[in-house]
């Protein structure tokens, strides 16, 4: 009897002794870390929680002004066509032989470009302005080269023609201006040069 007593004496303090695995590495690592260290530990996790909680704060700020500055970005960009197509409707009308030079003409012509300027007044109050290309040199953020035409006055890269009309609203590109850029003409002896070699 006594040395059942004493095998179960044996066997209880193996089991108090005995830990799993991750109870002796959480035992090990509370033993490890001081109180002091536990406290810089979560203070710096705080620190860093509290400056990512303001970066995302931040983003937030900047989206939401992004979508009240340029919510109507996308509607912007399709009313441009509203101008294009009143030009195109004068240029039209001013073309027909049957009403050329009538009062008619007149009149509807006069109320077009009061209804195109309405139109602009509402695109500067909204900051969507015009893109002024004409003898400027071409800025590739900002004008689109559909081709070059030889001119031996202007510097080369310089816009001598609008093609379409670009605009900006504040800082962002709505359209570029399609434009023509000028370079400097071949001379005569180039040419003939190449007619030769062919």
């Amino acid at each position: 009897m006594e040395k059942e007593q004493n095998i179960h004496s044996e066997e209880k303090k193996d089991n108090k002794t005995e830990l799993s695995p991750t109870e002796e590495k959480n035992k090990e690592s509370e033993k490890e870390i001081s109180p002091e260290d536990k406290i810089k530990e979560l203070e710096e996790k705080l620190a860093r929680t509290l400056a990512e909680m303001e970066n995302q704060r931040r983003r937030f700020e900047k989206e939401k002004d992004d979508a009240f500055e340029y919510g109507g970005f996308s509607f912007a960009k399709e009313s441009l066509n509203l101008i294009d197509n009143f030009d195109r409707a004068k240029q039209s009308l001013e073309n027909d032989e049957k009403i050329k030079g009538t009062d008619v003409l007149k009149k509807t012509l006069e109320h077009l470009d009061i209804v195109k300027k309405d139109l602009i007044s509402i695109f500067k109050k909204n900051n969507i302005e015009e893109i002024i290309s004409v003898n400027k040199k071409l800025d590739p953020n900002l004008h689109q080269a559909m081709m070059e035409i030889e001119d031996e006055n202007k510097e080369p890269g310089t816009i001598i023609q609008e093609i379409q009309k670009g605009y900006i609203m504040k800082d962002r590109l709505l359209r570029p201006s399609l434009v023509a850029v000028s370079k400097k003409p071949e001379k005569n002896e180039e040419k003939s040069e190449e007619k030769d070699k062919k």
